[in-house]
């Protein structure tokens, strides 16, 4: 399974211990898992990720759960699945309705919690399809956003760098001559423009820009860059 392939799963949760297990669990069910110790730090979280559900404790210190999913729900309709000891109706009816998809009672079996997440994905057609989002050596490359994304880095795209690596990606491992990136680019190839761009792309892809490993020059052809 591709990493576009898999669930993006952000958990928010005041307990270490909990976070440590749900993160560790998931993974071993081949999702892709974040963590924040309150709300504060799932929104910067979310500033920087996409995901495709949360897993929200509701009895937070700060802002609890149930205040982060307010707030989340004026901006984003990400699913949330509601985690809390308290298992009087009043408090499941309180968070669906504030945009809670699902409510799960602590103590549970983590493999109850991966099935309630299956069908909440499911019920929201969401599994998945991650086609603004493509793997670019340890960068993933947020198309709409014009942002690369490694662990807790990122990095802005300008306009012409974004326009360029789509191009580039649109077909990797194929050789793209000057004149034909500067036509998809729709700037001029007569002045080195490309050369420019694809130096200033290589300082925010590579590893050691001077010696490139995922973007290259094919010596009088033009520029590829490699798949991994």
């Amino acid at each position: 399974m591709s990493f576009e392939e898999k669930k993006h799963i952000l958990v928010v949760d005041d307990d270490d211990r909990i976070r440590s297990l749900l993160t560790r669990f998931l993974k071993k069910k081949d999702c892709v898992v974040m963590s924040a110790e309150d709300a504060n730090h799932a929104d910067a979280l979310l500033e920087q990720f996409i995901f495709d559900i949360l897993i929200v404790d509701v009895m937070m210190p700060g802002r609890t759960g149930f205040e982060f999913g307010k707030d989340l729900r004026a901006k984003s309709d990400v699913p949330i699945l509601f985690l809390t000891a308290k298992t009087e109706i009043s408090d499941k009816a309180q968070g669906f309705e504030l945009g809670g998809d699902d409510y799960l009672s602590k103590p549970f079996e983590p493999e109850e919690l991966l099935m309630r997440i299956d069908a909440i994905l499911k019920r929201r057609g969401l599994n998945i399809q991650k086609s603004d989002i493509l793997n670019i050596g340890k960068w993933s490359f947020h198309k709409k956003k014009a942002e690369l994304i490694s662990g807790e880095q990122t990095i802005r795209l300008t306009d012409v760098e974004k326009k360029l690596l789509e191009t580039l990606s649109a077909k990797p491992d194929t050789i793209f001559s000057r004149e034909a990136l500067a036509d998809q680019l729709n700037v001029s190839g007569n002045d080195r423009t490309i050369d420019v761009q694809v130096t200033r792309l290589r300082k925010k892809i590579e590893e050691d820009p001077k010696q490139p490993r995922l973007l290259q020059t094919v010596r009088g052809k033009g520029y590829i860059l490699h798949s991994e």
